[in-house]
C-alpha cells in the first residue's frame, strides 16, 4: 500500500516522502479502515508517539496522521461493534502508524458509524476538533444554557466547532482570532469578536468559561477573566496559572465512539459544519504540512475517491 513515511524527527516536513508499506495487520480488537479521506495536526511531527510505541520504543519509518473516514475491510479477533464494509470515522492511536495511508489499523473502540449521507472528506475533518471542542466545553467546562464562554482561535479547526456546539446549548459566545476571521467567526454564531492583534480582550468582562488553544500570554491573560467558579480550560499547555476563584484544566483529547456517534448524526442534521480549507491529493502531504502553505480551515488529505 502507498503510505506517507518519516524517518527521522530531526527532517521535519522536509521527511515526509510518498512510500510503498506492507498492509497493516489487525490485531486483537482492531479493525483495518481502507482510508478514503484522512487529516492531520501540523505540529504533530513533534509529539512523543509519532517516534515511539507504547512502550517508548522507536518504531520509524512513522506513519502521521490521526483522522480518519474509510471503510471496514477486516476485523482482527474478538472485535465487536462494527462490520466490513461499514463505513466509518475516528482516530488512528497515537503511538501506532496513522491515517495518510490507503490502509490503517486501528482500536476499533476509536471508530464510530459514519451515516451514508455524510461524505468521507467532512468526516475526517471532524474527529479531533469535534472531540476536543466538545470535551473542553462540557465534560471540562461544564458548560451550560445561558453562560457565558471566551473561545480563542474561533474561527480555527476547534474553535468553530466549539462555537457552533455552544450556541447551539444556547451559551453566549465571545470569539476571538485576527481580523481576517471575524466575519467567519460571527457567520458560526459568535455573538462578540476580539481581533487580539487590535483590541483588548480585557475589554468583555467575566466569563464562565475559557476554551484556550493558544497557551502563552494569551492563556495568561485569560486566567483573570473567569468568574469566581467558572472554569479555564486549554490543550495548548500545561496551566500554570489559576483563577482566583476556579478551576484550571490542561487536556489531550480521547477517543469516544458515542460522542462521535453524536457529532456524525450532528453533521448528518447540518447542525455542524466543519470549516474545510483545501483538500490535497496524499502525493501532496509534505506540501499541506509547510507552514506557509497552509490555508484557513481545515486541511484534508484525499486518499482514496468515495464510492
Amino acid at each position: 500500500m502507498r503510505a506517507i513515511t518519516v524517518q527521522d524527527q530531526a527532517e521535519g516536513i522536509h521527511g515526509l516522502t510518498l512510500t510503498d508499506l506492507p498492509h497493516p495487520h489487525a490485531a486483537e480488537n482492531d479493525v483495518v479502515v481502507r482510508v478514503h479521506a484522512a487529516g492531520f495536526t501540523p505540529g504533530e511531527l513533534d509529539w512523543p508517539g509519532t517516534w515511539t510505541d507504547r512502550a517508548g520504543r522507536d518504531r520509524t519509518p512513522s506513519v502521521p496522521g490521526h483522522e480518519l473516514s474509510g471503510v471496514v475491510t477486516e476485523l482482527g479477533y474478538g472485535t465487536t461493534g462494527l462490520t466490513v464494509g461499514q463505513r466509518v470515522f475516528g482516530l488512528a492511536d497515537w503511538t501506532r502508524n496513522g491515517s495518510l495511508a490507503e490502509y490503517v489499523a486501528v482500536e476499533a473502540r476509536n471508530l464510530a458509524p459514519l451515516p451514508a449521507d455524510v461524505d468521507h472528506v467532512t468526516a475526517a475533518a471532524v474527529p479531533i476538533s469535534g472531540l476536543t471542542a466538545w470535551q473542553g466545553l462540557f465534560d471540562h467546562g461544564r458548560l451550560v444554557t445561558g453562560q457565558t464562554v471566551l473561545i480563542h482561535g474561533s474561527a480555527g479547526g476547534v474553535g468553530s466547532i466549539a462555537v457552533q456546539l455552544a450556541c447551539e446549548v444556547g451559551a453566549r459566545v465571545v470569539g476571538t482570532g485576527r481580523a481576517a476571521d471575524r466575519q467567519s467567526a460571527q457567520d458560526l454564531g459568535v455573538d462578540t469578536f476580539v481581533d487580539l492583534q487590535s483590541e483588548h480582550l480585557e475589554d468583555i468582562g467575566d466569563v464562565d468559561v475559557v476554551l484556550d488553544v493558544i497557551g502563552g500570554e494569551i492563556l495568561e491573560r485569560s486566567t483573570a477573566l473567569v468568574r469566581p467558579g467558572g472554569t479555564l480550560v486549554t490543550i495548548a499547555e500545561p496551566v500554570t496559572a489559576h483563577p482566583a476563584d476556579g478551576r484550571a484544566i490542561f487536556f489531550v483529547v480521547e477517543p469516544d465512539r458515542v460522542r462521535l456517534t453524536d457529532l456524525a448524526a450532528r453533521l448528518r442534521d447540518g447542525r455542524l459544519k466543519p470549516i474545510i480549507g483545501s483538500i490535497r491529493p496524499l502525493a501532496e502531504t509534505a506540501a499541506a504540512f509547510a507552514p506557509d502553505k497552509r490555508t484557513p480551515g481545515k486541511t484534508i488529505i484525499r486518499v482514496t475517491e468515495d464510492h
